[in-house]
């Protein structure tokens, strides 16, 4: 007897397309931690000027141009699985745009400084790469050899000859960004499954001091396929993809609380950060108005946006004057947000060089916070932001 579904009985999935709008095969290890998954389809709004002899509207053609967006929320978890990419690594590739990079960990041989590190052998790292040690994660700053480099923050505990790096996974930025398909399954199995493919992500979100450790996907997509109405051909697809068979699956999710915040030209960690809203936006606009085609062909992205909103308390200390000083000279700063404070459960976002904005003073609560709004990541091809996993 059919009765009503629950919102809990829903699973997702998530692969990287290689082909504009042509959905890839997923397996269970593609399942991802979602919390919402928002996706809305709407015919493109025409009139009619035809003379009917009526005022009754008479209806448009049914296979008129069709415009789809999606929003997708999902959870920082552990990455167990430290040989691979997390699941969700698809969603943080199609945003950034560059083939991620992973790095199995290394030996220091010595410490040179707060930031200098050198290894005992060569490390192939590249500028940008994530490094963690005791539960923190830094990124590389600069080369200086094949065995040498500097890192953007040190870390709290130091290095010694001997420390071991642990496992990275990071995404760079490139010039065109990747599109994913997106998968929403539901139980009972005859309910109407859905799936959204040629879905580039023209907006990224990362919440700083949420419940959890929250990222947010959104942008436009090509189709929103559905079990009930499939024809094939749809996504390149000759039936509709059954649910993989279920594994294991950790919903191991991380306290939003849990992290750190280096800042300043002279990188220094901030204790006092209340919240912070990390925001990409790709500026993305889809081939979709040309002669011939009913969907989307392929994406073109625009100049991109990397901004961060975030409020601190004020203190009368010379770290805190410094940001409002760099503020009001335009001077770019280093910023570096940590999200978790153990092995396998680490985000970091590394921008080298932002200028905050002269923040507003808030005193509704007893005591005074500043708002930095609108702080905009600057770099000159593709370095104005690095994230990686660790």
């Amino acid at each position: 007897m059919s009765c009503y579904i629950s919102s809990n009985n829903n699973r997702f999935y998530v692969a990287l397309e290689s082909t504009y709008g042509t959905v890839p095969t997923i397996t269970g290890a593609n399942r991802i931690p979602a919390v919402k998954l928002s996706a809305r389809q709407v015919l493109e709004q025409t009139g009619r000027r035809d003379k009917t002899g009526s005022r009754t509207f008479p209806g448009l053609p049914n296979a008129i141009r069709k415009k789809t967006a999606y929003q997708l929320n999902t959870f920082l978890t552990t990455w167990s699985n430290q040989s691979a990419a997390p699941a969700y690594g698809p969603l943080f590739q199609a945003a950034m745009g560059g083939s991620p990079l992973l790095y199995a960990g290394g030996t220091v041989a010595s410490s040179n400084g707060s930031t200098g590190v050198t290894f005992s052998t060569a490390h192939g790292l590249s500028v940008g790469q994530g490094l963690t040690s005791g539960g923190e994660i830094r990124f590389v700053a600069g080369i200086q050899s094949s065995t040498s480099l500097f890192l953007n923050a040190p870390f709290t505990a130091g290095l010694t000859a001997g420390a071991l790096l642990g496992p990275t996974i990071s995404y760079p930025l490139a010039e065109s960004v990747g599109s994913v398909s997106l998968f929403d399954y539901w139980d009972p199995s005859d309910a109407v499954q859905r799936l959204l493919c040629g879905a580039p992500v023209d907006r990224m979100r990362v919440k700083v001091n949420g419940d959890y450790q929250e990222f947010g996907f959104g942008g436009p997509a090509k189709d929103l396929i559905d079990s009930a109405s499939f024809t094939g051909g749809q996504g390149g697809l000759t039936q509709y993809p059954a649910e993989p068979t279920l594994t294991n699956f950790d919903y191991t999710i991380v306290p939003g609380h849990l992290g750190e915040v280096w800042l300043g030209a002279t990188p220094a960690e901030f204790m006092t950060v209340t919240q912070a809203e990390l925001a990409l936006e790709n500026n993305v606009d889809l081939r979709a108005q040309e002669f011939g085609s009913d969907y989307a062909r392929c994406i073109a992205a625009g100049v991109r946006s990397v901004r961060l909103d975030f409020s601190l308390f004020e203190i009368a200390d010379q770290q805190t004057a410094g940001l409002y000083q760099a503020a009001r000279q335009r001077s770019p700063i280093g910023v570096m947000l940590q999200l978790g404070r153990q092995s396998q459960q680490l985000f970091g976002a590394y921008m080298p060089a932002m200028v905050p904005e002269v923040p507003e003073y808030d005193d509704r609560e007893t005591k005074l916070q500043w708002r930095f709004r609108n702080s905009r990541a600057q770099g000159t091809a593709g370095n104005e932001l690095y994230v990686a996993f660790g």
